[in-house]
């Protein structure tokens, strides 16, 4: 009798290749998705759009982002990580580049809301989710802390490069440039991106033995979607984390990433000093998130959660302040609401894989992303139309930071009970 001793595992994991091309991913859809905040004074001056209808624009960008977020998680079971994302740059590209010969706003809807919402939404958030879950065992929530930061990166990376160009060139330079980047993405994701362990006849990071067996996804994406959505409203703990979400969004993209170069210039402070302070935040993002990973790996994601939202919630209450105070105001209000900018995705991921199983937590994620975005999406509009009524953006932000100190309360009960028995196939 012989025994057959399995081949060690190799010293490099194809692992950190994957998880690299999607960090570039992301970071060129984060790049693409900071574009609005400094095109919304230009766009509305040039077309004579108030400040109420120019943010329905990227309203409706936000939440058709968020809402294909778990149609998108549904894909990447059924075509493929790699031809997922690759279809979420050509969309980018063809939004954004037609984007500089619109000129009604329904033509801005259809291309710059929903082609450039769809684009985005299959690489986001959930794109990140389900290469962590997929390609990690060990070290997943670091992995899913850098891929996270990745939006954070790709602010620091763009915004004050379209800054310079939305003054020196028109606004019109800055979609280009994101066509470009998006374009540039597609051979890379081609030639490097692969869509499980097993493709390589690997095991997920971390993990010892023969590769699994092949499994191939059956059934209508949608379908599967829809299905994971409606066993997961059963529980509450669906609900405390995707109403912890709507808040996260709404306290964020929606509300920061695309007001507050809006808001400064109200206050005497030019756009480009403005995009430098959104940069500075991503640069603390970057950290922060990384370190958010890294946390949830070791502590309580409860307690995580809640003190992100509380200490969030604290630098909302005082940006209003800072906006009119001195300049010191501003920093310390970029460093503290810039560390924990997104830092709440990856112990969100956590526990929505601990709650609901690593075989469903893509769907389900992606669903909770979509509430993310649904509040986004209301902060979008709803910030705006503040400033048109009241000529001040200083009741958006008090309320964004009520929000968040409501939602540091909710977090605490996540995950404390019977754990939900979901039957849909999914990964």
């Amino acid at each position: 009798m012989s025994f057959s001793t399995p081949a060690p595992a190799p010293r490099f994991h194809y692992a950190w290749v994957v998880a690299g091309v999607t960090f570039l991913t992301l970071l060129a859809a984060a790049g693409a998705r900071s574009a609005p905040g400094v095109m919304l004074l230009p766009l509305g001056n040039e077309f004579q759009w108030s400040r109420a209808t120019v943010s329905s624009v990227v309203a409706i960008n936000i939440f058709i982002f968020g809402l294909i977020g778990p149609f998108a998680a549904a894909l990447y079971v059924r075509l493929g990580l790699r031809r997922t994302m690759m279809l979420g740059m050509a969309l980018l590209a063809l939004g954004y580049g037609s984007t500089v010969f619109l000129r009604t706003y329904a033509q801005f809807v259809i291309l710059w809301g929903l082609v450039v919402g769809a684009g985005s939404g299959m690489a986001a958030t959930v794109l990140g989710a389900a290469v962590a879950n997929r390609w990690f065992t060990k070290h997943r929530g670091l992995v899913m802390g850098m891929l996270t930061a990745s939006t954070a990166t790709g602010q620091l990376v763009f915004l004050p490069w379209f800054a310079s160009l939305v003054t020196t060139s028109g606004w019109r330079s800055a979609p280009l440039v994101v066509t470009f980047v998006a374009l540039g993405m597609i051979p890379v994701i081609w030639f490097f991106m692969r869509d499980e362990p097993r493709d390589l006849g690997l095991r997920p990071y971390g993990e010892t033995g023969a590769p699994d067996a092949a499994k191939r996804a059956v059934g209508n994406p949608a379908k599967l979607a829809i299905t994971t959505l409606l066993e997961a409203a059963r529980t509450r703990d669906f609900w405390l984390l995707a109403g912890s979400f709507f808040v996260c969004g709404a306290s964020t993209n929606g509300l920061i990433g695309t007001h507050l170069i809006s808001a400064a210039f109200d206050c005497g402070i030019p756009e480009v000093r403005a995009a430098g302070l959104l940069a500075m935040m991503g640069l603390f993002d970057l950290a922060g998130t990384t370190l958010s990973g890294w946390l949830s790996d070791r502590f309580n994601n409860r307690v995580l959660l809640f003190g992100y939202y509380g200490l969030r919630g604290l630098s909302l209450l005082f940006l209003p302040t800072a906006l009119l105070g001195p300049v010191a105001g501003l920093g310390v209000f970029a460093v503290f609401y810039g560390l924990d900018w997104i830092a709440t995705v990856p112990p969100t991921v956590r526990l929505t894989g601990d709650v609901f199983g690593r075989e469903r937590a893509s769907i389900v994620f992606g669903w909770i992303v979509a509430a993310h975005q649904v509040g986004a999406a209301c902060a979008a509009y709803g910030a705006g139309a503040v400033r048109t009524a009241l000529g001040s953006y200083a009741w958006a932000f008090t309320g964004a930071g009520l929000l968040c100190v409501i939602a540091a309360m909710g977090v605490l009960s996540i995950g404390r009970g019977v754990k939900p028995a979901l039957t849909t196939a999914a990964a």
